[in-house]
């Protein structure tokens, strides 16, 4: 009875606030319209052909080998690449957890966990190339190997094992830090080795976390675009097959049926890594330490293991200072000395660089408050609010963590092409500027609610009901209590939603038009055609700006802060 009472007043406080009601209203709308609605069309073309439901488009392209190649493709590049992407991650967290290492090596490691965030998607597959290619500097120059080639099965896998084990680092870090060191102390103290106490105590704990990191990273690689795109060569994947079913066989109706297969892979192993593992480590873990973990110092392990990591890591830095440096070589694959810079300058002079820049930066940068923005009002109303839309909203918000960039342009293009279910409405958003900027936002709008939501968690109830108590409607109470309290977390929300934006390509790239330039559509362009000094050129302003933008956040968080402002009050 308590419970229905509870339920009745907080219906009737929800509905004596128009504002609140306006704001849950627009966000279902805008939800509904831009990541159910594309998804749910994709669905329709599927199954509604001529001859009204059936299964008759998914037997056609099941039938086309090349479609079915792709899928066994996908998943072998998937399931290596996971695999090894959370065992170099595993090395990497149990490094700097466990073995007491020297600043140069920890700088490192933090120098390799931040280059995927702010680099674009494709630099690894244009470093591999320009190194590992017949006109590779190693290959050719330095070893002499005339017949070798990067492209294929084993240049995707190894481009994107660099590219995606500093996420599983950065999560098995996490994980490894929580576990209570006096559990494998009291294994030791009964006269276990390392290794016995590794396999025993250590790994089982840390189980369900690899698997989450192995989930993570089996569905970023299926879902990848651009690297298979560059260095995949003849060896197709899902979203490779289907940007080319559009692009090349004009197949719309084949491409969203390949579209909804690759979705079901994804929410597959999305809804096992977030309904399953994700609870299943958390209750391994024993919660915060009680005490300093003792590092090892025993030379004999961490030696090896320090020197394998260094190696590691500074070949992947390696890799990403490779782009900036062949940006300056004359001709490439010919001819390295000496240096120049005239593809910057054909970049802004013939290849319309401004444009291009000026486009992406302005797209970016409108996109980046509203998904920050947006990101912290759905997290706000999933916290701190009570109404029955409420699972609908993050469950939403949430599902575009798991639409694969290719997937979601599909829908965007069945969705909007001839406007909401052909009826011509909205159809004047599609080719437009608005459609990439909302493509942008929903891309990244779960990061910043997951952000969000861990922030919000930790702020009293009692600061925001005393402000309501003093008479301050629910916009006044976001704006000037909840907001200022999670300033940090906005403003991490809005460059990672800038970066983000400016780096994609996955989800635009069947989506721009001649009228905007997008730099990750002119680098993919340029690497297609093997014009890579130039496609280097793009590359490099693009890293110099998101890095530009990532070191602009933290200097304005560490003087403007949350943090900051509660450090000088104490």
């Amino acid at each position: 009875m308590n419970k229905r009472q509870s339920a009745v007043l907080d219906r009737k406080k929800l509905m004596a606030d128009p504002i609140m009601v306006t704001t849950i209203v627009v966000l279902i709308t805008f939800l509904t319209l831009f990541i159910l609605y594309p998804l749910a069309m994709l669905l329709v073309d599927s199954f509604i052909s001529d001859n009204g439901f059936s299964f008759d488009i998914f037997k056609r392209i099941f039938e086309m080998p090349s479609f079915t190649k792709a899928i066994t493709n996908t998943l072998k590049v998937g399931f290596l690449v996971g695999i090894a992407s959370a065992l170099i991650g595993l090395l990497f967290a149990y490094v700097e957890v466990y073995v007491r290492m020297n600043k140069f090596v920890g700088g490192l490691f933090k120098v390799v966990s931040m280059l995927p965030v702010v680099s674009p998607p494709f630099v690894l597959s244009l470093s591999m190339i320009m190194l590992f290619g017949k006109a590779g500097i190693i290959t050719r120059f330095l070893l002499g190997i005339y017949d070798n080639s990067v492209y294929g099965f084993w240049g995707i896998v190894i481009v994107q094992t660099l590219t995606f084990f500093p996420v599983c680092y950065m999560m098995l870090k996490g994980l490894l830090k929580n576990i209570d060191p006096s559990l494998e102390e009291a294994a030791r103290d009964m006269g276990a080795s390392r290794m016995k106490v590794f396999t025993s105590v250590t790994l089982p704990l840390m189980l369900p976390g690899i698997g989450n990191a192995f989930l993570v990273t089996f569905i970023e690689s299926i879902a990848d675009f651009a690297n298979p795109m560059i260095i995949g060569g003849s060896y197709d994947t899902l979203a490779t097959t289907i940007y080319l079913q559009i692009t090349g066989a004009y197949d719309k109706s084949g491409a969203a049926a390949m579209a909804v297969v690759l979705l079901c892979i994804t929410l597959a192993m999305f809804a096992v890594q977030k309904y399953y593992l994700e609870a299943k480590t958390a209750a391994t873990l024993t919660g915060k330490a009680s005490r300093g973990r003792m590092l090892i110092e025993d030379k004999s392990v961490k030696v090896p293991l320090t020197i394998l990591c260094s190696l590691a890591a500074g070949f992947v830095i390696l890799m990403y200072i490779c782009v900036p440096i062949g940006s300056f070589f004359p001709t490439w694959g010919y001819k390295f000395f000496p240096l120049t810079g005239k593809w910057f300058k054909l970049v802004f002079t013939r290849y319309h660089g401004f444009k291009a820049f000026k486009d992406s930066f302005i797209l970016s940068l409108i996109s980046a408050p509203v998904t920050a923005l947006l990101s912290m009002i759905i997290s706000y109303l999933v916290v701190k609010r009570k109404f029955k839309a409420k699972g609908f909203i993050e469950a939403v918000s949430m599902l575009a963590m798991a639409v694969p960039g290719t997937v979601l342009g599909v829908g965007y293009i069945r969705g909007f092409s001839g406007g909401i279910f052909h009826t011509g409405f909205l159809q004047g958003i599609y080719g437009t500027g608005l459609i990439l900027v909302i493509v942008f936002v929903v891309r990244s709008l779960p990061t910043g609610t997951r952000s969000g939501i861990s922030a919000l968690r930790q702020i009293d109830k009692s600061i925001e009901e005393s402000a309501y108590d003093m008479g301050a409607d629910s916009f006044k109470v976001f704006m000037t209590v909840t907001l200022p309290l999670i300033k940090d977390s906005f403003l991490s929300g809005l460059v990672t939603a800038f970066v983000r934006s400016i780096t994609a390509i996955s989800a635009i790239i069947l989506l721009v038009t001649p009228q905007f330039l997008l730099i990750t559509v002119q680098i993919n362009e340029f690497a297609e055609k093997g014009s890579y000094s130039l496609a280097c050129a793009f590359a490099t302003i693009l890293i110099i700006i998101t890095y530009g933008a990532v070191l602009l956040m933290n200097v304005f968080i560490k003087h403007f802060g949350t943090s900051k402002q509660i450090k000088e009050d104490n």
